[in-house]
């Protein structure tokens, strides 16, 4: 019988100066995907970014929102800096903005836990909290003007308190109280959903160990819980600020920026000046630069929450 050896199969050489082909996420996405996200992104351009490209055009002109204008320069941006009146809308939407956020993540964060236990009818408790959050706020803050201006004073009166006896939204001191009551009541719903869902990402085991460890409520929820949801706590954090700066229904609602301009907002001052008092252009340079302020305080309470997330 005869033997057949076959050479042994070379491998071809390696060609290190042919580039190797690598297919980018453009080439590997479909065509039909970019004619799906077309009509959305032409929508947002025509109903977002022309607007705002608008509004900045705008804000260098003495326009009155009909008729003719000219160009004033950065005329309208220099006004804003020496008018008592706007700076006093910046400070009161700050002040409110502030307390609101921060009251609003304790009161949301408590009841969060709260309904997180082992609770009976937990799950009906979290639909109940969560119906301010749908209802409207105009809706809401006529019936906590009524409220304040007729319901506390009477119950005042009856328990024999003189200080509240007469309506809070009178009073040019007390009045912005009023309003983050109401802010805060609406705008807990929303985060509450967001503290339980940050709430059953934490282990179980955990909180079973630090039992068998002796550990106290307090030192599972400093040690364990807020720990494990402080990404939770930065989202929510900078929501609410947000949200709280472009207050402007709530306002309305209570006091209408009363009494005289004591709790006027950024937001009610633009819309006053813009739409009735025949200030567009003037009112748009301070949208403009309302805008670039909550950009920045965004991004820096971001950031500062972030390093503190690194720290810890």
């Amino acid at each position: 019988m005869t033997t057949t050896t076959r050479p042994p199969v070379q491998a071809p050489p390696d060609r290190p100066d042919q580039p190797v082909r690598r297919k980018g996420i453009a080439s590997r996405t479909p065509r039909g995907f970019y004619w799906m996200v077309l009509p959305a992104f032409a929508l947002f351009f025509l109903l977002h970014t022309v607007p705002v490209l608008q509004g900045v055009f705008f804000s260098f002109t003495d326009s009155p929102g009909y008729g003719p204008w000219k160009f004033v320069g950065l005329s309208n941006y220099a006004a804003l800096f020496t008018d008592s009146r706007v700076l006093h809308s910046y400070l009161f939407t700050f002040q409110f903005a502030l307390v609101s956020t921060v009251l609003v993540n304790i009161i949301a964060l408590a009841v969060a836990v709260a309904l997180n236990a082992r609770i009976r009818f937990k799950s009906t408790l979290r639909g109940v909290y969560f119906i301010p959050y749908v209802l409207s706020i105009l809706v809401v803050g006529y019936v906590f003007q009524y409220l304040f201006t007729f319901s506390i004073p009477a119950i005042a009166q009856a328990v024999g308190n003189a200080k509240f006896s007469t309506s809070i939204l009178s009073d040019e001191g007390l009045a912005w109280i009023a309003i983050v009551v109401l802010a805060v009541w609406q705008a807990a719903a929303f985060n509450i959903v967001l503290y339980l869902a940050g709430l059953q990402t934490v282990p179980a085991e955990l909180y079973e160990a630090a039992s068998l460890d002796g550990a106290t409520a307090w030192k599972k929820f400093s040690h364990i819980t807020f720990p494990m949801i402080w990404g939770f706590f930065v989202i929510n954090m900078v929501l609410s600020l947000k949200g709280f700066l472009q207050v402007f229904d709530h306002v309305v609602a209570m006091t209408g920026g009363g009494p005289g301009t004591a709790t006027e907002s950024v937001g009610l001052v633009i819309y006053k000046g813009g739409f009735q008092g025949g200030e567009f252009g003037y009112q748009l340079a301070n949208a403009v630069v309302f805008m670039i302020v909550i950009i920045v305080f965004a991004l820096v309470q971001f950031r500062v929450l972030q390093r503190e997330d690194v720290n810890a």
